[in-house]
């Protein structure tokens, strides 16, 4: 990719895109798996494995792991979201741009225990300013119960 050509909103979400499957050893550990990231939204899938455990006994899903889901998914949509506001740049610009974008704070609230063979966070914008996007955020099962939902405030700027 030629680094001074100013990309599209497509190319850099494409960049974001591979950044966190290639370069987020983290998540690559988790195993989650972008399988929605567009304008219309976020989504990440994490198969349930037993490192993900939090509870032996009853093999729920770790509360940590519940949080970095979400995280995640919030995260990526305060980037989805400045994109859409960003002007075009290339891709050094783009870089320093998002290098300093990170999590502000964070609630998570647990709903029922995390019993599943697969997890869907969901993301979307509530509000975006000049310098902070707070997204809300929720988890699911694969039988579509509600595990957990956050709120996050992101900085974008």
């Amino acid at each position: 990719m030629d680094q001074d050509k100013a990309l599209t909103a497509e190319e850099l979400q494409n960049h974001v895109a591979a950044v966190f499957r290639d370069h987020m050893p983290f998540n690559q550990l988790l195993g989650m798996k972008i399988s929605q990231f567009d304008q219309s939204g976020v989504e990440i899938r994490l198969p349930w494995h037993d490192g993900l455990m939090g509870n032996p006994i009853q093999k729920i899903l770790h509360g940590g792991v519940t949080a970095a889901i979400l995280d995640t998914a919030g995260g990526l949509m305060a980037i989805l979201e400045a994109v859409r506001h960003m002007p075009q740049v290339n891709l050094v610009e783009f870089q320093k741009k998002i290098s300093r974008m990170s999590t502000i704070d964070m609630r998570v609230d647990y709903l029922r225990p995390g019993k599943g063979e697969e997890f869907i966070a969901t993301a979307k914008v509530i509000r975006k300013g000049s310098r902070v996007a707070v997204c809300r955020m929720e988890l699911h099962n694969d039988a579509g119960e509600h595990i957990a939902f956050g709120t996050a405030t992101y900085m974008v700027s």
